[in-house]
């Protein structure tokens, strides 16, 4: 355990505006009993499916030094109970004392797709000799980014947060508790379009994440989206000068001059801030490429090294559900196998479309049969049968050799897919699973998508439980 404190009794108390006994301190903050770490501090939230307060003692039992709570917990000393009015706006509380005693360089990321690979990859670019404090998984919500400011360590070099939203007016309260330095969009695309009359309304909801920018802040923007004028124009109405664009264009502060992909990798010449840099990205796809400029652009702004950040980049790792690959082992010599890519964690059109640019990309030092099996996209309203069926023509751009779908959105696409493409439709995910197991082979590379609520990530198991038993010790 860290003998330096997250965070005192004494400071719980003052920031609380509580009275509480005992010199203890706390090393971490969970919201969950499941996870809960010794010397953490468990804050009893209620949801709208569970009530925190029936897990306290569990929490308390595992470690936790204390639960802060909004009710009596029978049975418990009441030293260790820290009562509020509120669970949730104590946690507010905590995070935003969290943000005002870092003194550091803070950075925000926003965007439709790309938000969680590119935090994590700014994180390992960073963190040459400093350490740096970033949100874990996709905690980018209401709950989220305060918990995440409640974790940042007293001496923290770097702070990195996720801000996500499905609806309008969800950023700004987020981004006025984080108060970055820098903001990063990592592009606007059609996301929770369900919510949304169009894209224009997407890119003026992400657009709040400039609200809570530092006075002298720096915006970070994809020159090549669409929307990049009508962000720069937001950006510019409040007063921010500061402003960093990247992409493909030769305009762009920070733009590419050459891309090679490789099967596993993508290498990048690129002019940065004014200095060419040639690096390699640990990840496949033009999309990538891109991220890893906002990347390069963001350590920039926060005065980081350049440099050694273009070598960290090569250190890139896909995260689970969100690109990462599993060679599937089908006999005990280990010549037969299945590359899996597992694009499970969520999807939406312009994910969909860069899972299936980088399927395509992965394959074309091979002979390999590219399947993409794919469910449906939640959240698109009444555009989603026009946005699933659209994804044929992504599908023959990119030589998508068949292709399986489930579920009731994704039959708009199979219906427009030519007779050679299609693997099958199904309507419920086992059925699929049946056909899929019975049809794939050895050399496939095969690429599976959804969003969360399709379920793909049981596809994914069910592929993985085709590895041959005992496979490593053989091979």
């Amino acid at each position: 355990m860290s003998m330096t404190p997250l965070w005192t009794a004494s400071e719980i108390a003052r920031i609380f505006a509580v009275d509480m006994d005992g010199p203890w301190q706390c090393q971490g903050i969970s919201i969950d009993s499941r996870s809960v770490m010794d010397g953490d501090l468990f804050f009893a939230l209620i949801g709208p499916n569970s009530d925190g307060h029936d897990y306290v003692k569990m929490a308390i039992a595992k470690g936790a030094v204390a639960a802060v709570v909004s009710k009596p917990v029978a049975g418990l000393d009441p030293k260790l109970l820290i009562m509020v009015p509120d669970v949730k706006a104590a946690l507010d509380d905590l995070g935003r004392a969290g943000r005002t005693r870092a003194q550091v360089p803070i950075i925000a990321i926003t965007g439709s797709v790309g938000k969680t690979g590119t935090k994590e990859a700014l994180k390992n670019a960073l963190n040459h000799n400093r350490k740096v404090h970033a949100s874990v998984l996709s905690y980018n919500n209401d709950i989220g980014v305060p918990l995440s400011l409640a974790r940042m360590p007293r001496d923290a070099d770097y702070g990195i947060f996720e801000l996500g939203m499905n609806h309008a007016g969800e950023l700004t309260p987020l981004s006025k508790m984080v108060r970055p330095h820098v903001v990063m969009i990592t592009t606007v695309e059609l996301a929770h379009s369900e919510f949304f009359k169009d894209v224009a309304a997407i890119a003026d909801a992400k657009a709040e994440i400039f609200d809570g920018l530092e006075p002298g802040g720096t915006v970070i923007l994809n020159r090549d989206n669409g929307q990049y004028g009508r962000l720069r124009d937001r950006a510019v109405a409040l007063g921010i000068d500061k402003i960093i664009s990247f992409g493909s264009d030769e305009a762009a502060d920070v733009h590419i001059l050459r891309q090679v992909f490789h099967n596993t990798c993508s290498c990048v010449i690129a002019r940065v801030l004014g200095h060419v840099m040639t690096f390699k990205v640990g990840m496949l796809g033009h999309h990538w490429v891109m991220n890893s400029l906002a990347i390069l652009a963001a350590v920039g702004a926060v005065g980081g090294d350049i440099g050694l950040a273009g070598l960290g980049l090569a250190h890139m790792k896909p995260l689970k559900g969100r690109g990462r690959r599993h060679q599937i082992f089908l006999d005990m010599s280990g010549e037969a196998s299945i590359l899996l890519i597992d694009e499970s964690y969520n999807a939406n059109p312009a994910s969909m479309r860069a899972a299936l640019e980088t399927l395509e990309q992965t394959s074309k030092q091979t002979r390999a049969r590219r399947i993409a099996v794919l469910g449906d996209m939640a959240e698109l309203g009444d555009k989603s049968a026009d946005l699933h069926g659209a994804l044929a023509e992504v599908i023959k751009d990119n030589n998508i050799d068949r292709v399986y779908t489930v579920g009731p959105h994704m039959r708009k696409l199979f219906e427009r897919l030519p007779e050679f493409r299609r693997g099958g439709h199904f309507e419920g995910r086992r059925a699929l699973e049946m056909k899929l197991m019975q049809d794939l082979r050895a050399g496939d590379i095969v690429m599976v998508k959804g969003s969360n609520a399709s379920g793909m990530n049981k596809v994914v198991e069910k592929i993985q439980d085709m590895e041959a038993t005992d496979v490593k010790q053989a091979i």
